[in-house]
């Protein structure tokens, strides 16, 4: 992942492969991601007939994704740093008979398939989506197409995701693999990120890359998609993918009937599902989407890395993503003799435990209906609205911002409670007990009568004007509602402000920012200033890491904001802009 997306690799020296003649053609200038959309495998679906195939995914909402290969064996070190991860062949430029020697000690004796699949279950995750080759190129399941194969390449010698498949489907689980389509940095002619097409930093590794794809990827994908009855193909770093290199991978789909893909295989074909990356968007996005994340800073096993995510900001990112209409793709990276790193199974306990209790207010949820909300977040099932409390209100009055009738108020930790219910000022208030059952997210089930109400968001629409912006970027794309088209400044643009007019005075509390979903990931100081006479008043200030933000303000009354980014890299950007009304 990361282009930096996230990847397998291959290497040449441990495995002997036949160089390819090369091809330099001009070099790809980043990763485009697309929009999800139909495959051409599921081009013609009726409505009806994508919703029956994705019906499994969309009731599941959170999976376990395992990034796991030869990378495990160095751990994240190489020479006196140790801060690399599964890019690690790449960052450190290791020669590839340097990197293939790794291999020759990757034999994961512990790896027990059945209680890995336990293991998911009891966290609450209902499917599983592993590493099968990544960006070094190394398949982790016997290949015709390519000697660097865990069968072939290591002393353990026998298949790894096939007994993964075997083992989630005994418990229930649905399974697939990730395949790095076309960054491979062992195999010849794979590409690799920072280099042109047919380069490398090793001679081992240059090559042809339409060969490359006609001999290892093709071939390869063939093989997972004949061999193992999956659910989920899921495609990574679509470099120098043209439509007509992309169509060789996509006709494989038709092979596993109801297959679901995601946005990254490139050439123009968008997946089914879109897969923001390490962070949860402010807006939520329209359509099927699943964040992926990792619990530490690495996708693959580095044992130097102990910067855990809480337990608490995991199930809070949980509950977040589902109140957007999401799923949640939590990462582990498997050691290489095959174990869960400890503090990965102590959060999963931890979530899976919730989940026990809360399950219902995550599992077939959709989309909830406010845009924000400064106690927590809320998911819905119907005339149901599951209220996640992360921050229990210490008078014991929770506001609501809905105008519905409502039928009833129970705390699922309390099946037999049944909580006072009022209303005020067009919204409604909950009277709850002095204590939180759960400290981290204690889940209010709302029945209400009819379609949720809530007031429409200020922002929304309204009219706006930029200091300067990208024809087909312009500054209304920020406010559109959905966070796919974006306000972007020209290349040589540095700082720019973004402008929205609420067309009367509104009192605001809060605001989100999503920025362009783009690599490498912009980093912006933001400034937000609201007018006051002739000039602009500062409400709030700081700096994002390419992911956006979401920050409460002092209340504050104004029918003008200005949002001024300065972008250290790239020009400013800015995806969605959302201004939430004071509760």
């Amino acid at each position: 992942m990361k282009i930096v997306l996230i990847g397998l690799c291959l290497a040449a020296g441990l495995v002997q492969i036949p160089a390819a003649p090369t091809n330099n053609p001009a070099p790809a200038e980043g990763v485009t991601v697309e929009p999800a959309a139909t495959t051409p495998a599921t081009a013609v679906e009726t409505p009806a007939q994508r919703d029956a195939r994705m019906a499994w995914w969309r009731e599941a909402k959170f999976g376990l994704f395992l990034h796991w290969g030869v990378y495990s064996v160095p751990a994240g070190k190489y020479g006196n740093r140790t801060d690399y991860g599964e890019w690690i062949m790449n960052s450190a430029r290791i020669p590839v008979a340097e990197y293939q020697a790794y291999a020759r000690q990757f034999n994961p004796v512990k790896y027990d398939p059945a209680l890995w699949a336990k293991t998911a279950k009891a966290a609450g995750m209902r499917y599983i989506v592993i590493t099968a080759k990544h960006h070094e190129g190394f398949a982790m399941f016997p290949s015709a197409a390519s000697k660097w194969n865990v069968v072939d390449a290591t002393p353990y010698g026998k298949d790894l995701v096939g007994p993964l498949v075997t083992a989630a489907h005994a418990e229930g689980l649905h399974i697939g693999f990730y395949y790095s389509q076309s960054q491979d940095w062992n195999n010849p002619g794979g590409a690799k990120s920072g280099f042109k097409e047919g380069d490398g930093w090793d001679p081992a590794h240059k090559g042809d890359y339409d060969a490359y794809l006609n001999n290892v990827a093709v071939p390869q994908v063939r093989e997972l998609l004949t061999t193992y009855p999956i659910d989920i193909l899921w495609w990574d770093t679509p470099m120098y993918m043209t439509p007509e290199r992309t169509a060789r991978l996509a006709n494989l789909v038709k092979l596993r009937p109801g297959l679901i893909t995601n946005n990254r295989l490139g050439g123009g074909f968008g997946g089914d599902t879109a897969t923001p990356e390490q962070f949860v968007p402010v807006t939520g996005y329209p359509g099927d989407w699943e964040t992926c994340m990792t619990m530490n800073d690495h996708w693959g096993y580095n044992a130097w890395d102990q910067d855990w995510k809480s337990s608490t900001d995991l199930i809070h990112k949980l509950a977040e993503i589902c109140s957007k209409g999401g799923n949640f793709l939590l990462n582990i990276g498997p050691t290489s003799a095959g174990e869960f790193p400890p503090a990965s199974i102590a959060r999963l306990h931890d979530i899976g435990q919730w989940l026990r209790v809360n399950g219902d207010s995550i599992y077939g949820t959709t989309r909830g209906p406010f845009p924000y909300l400064s106690w927590g977040v809320a998911t819905r099932k119907g005339n149901l609205l599951y209220l996640h409390i992360f921050q229990w209100p210490k008078a014991g009055r929770l506001q609501v911002p809905l105008q519905n009738q409502v039928k009833s108020a129970t705390l699922l930790a309390q099946p037999g409670s049944s909580l006072p219910v009022t209303s005020q000022d067009g919204q409604i208030i909950l009277t709850l007990p002095a204590q939180a059952p759960d400290s981290t997210d204690s889940v209010i089930a709302l029945e209400i009568v009819g379609q949720p109400v809530t007031a429409p968001l200020p922002s929304a629409g309204a009219h706006a004007t930029a200091s300067a912006w990208l024809p087909g970027s312009e500054p209304a794309n920020a406010f559109d509602g959905t966070g796919e088209k974006r306000w972007r400044a020209p290349a040589n643009v540095k700082s720019a402000w973004l402008e929205v007019d609420l067309g009367q005075p509104v009192a605001i509390g809060a605001f989100g920012l999503d920025e362009p979903d783009v690599w490498p990931r912009l980093h912006q100081h933001y400034t937000l200033e609201v007018a006051e006479g002739a000039g602009w008043r500062q409400i709030a200030a700081g700096k994002t890491q390419g992911h956006g933000v979401c920050q409460p303000l002092a209340p504050v009354t104004a029918q003008k904001f200005r949002l001024t980014m300065v972008c250290e890299q790239g020009s400013p950007g800015v995806a969605e802009l959302q201004l939430y009304r004071a509760e």
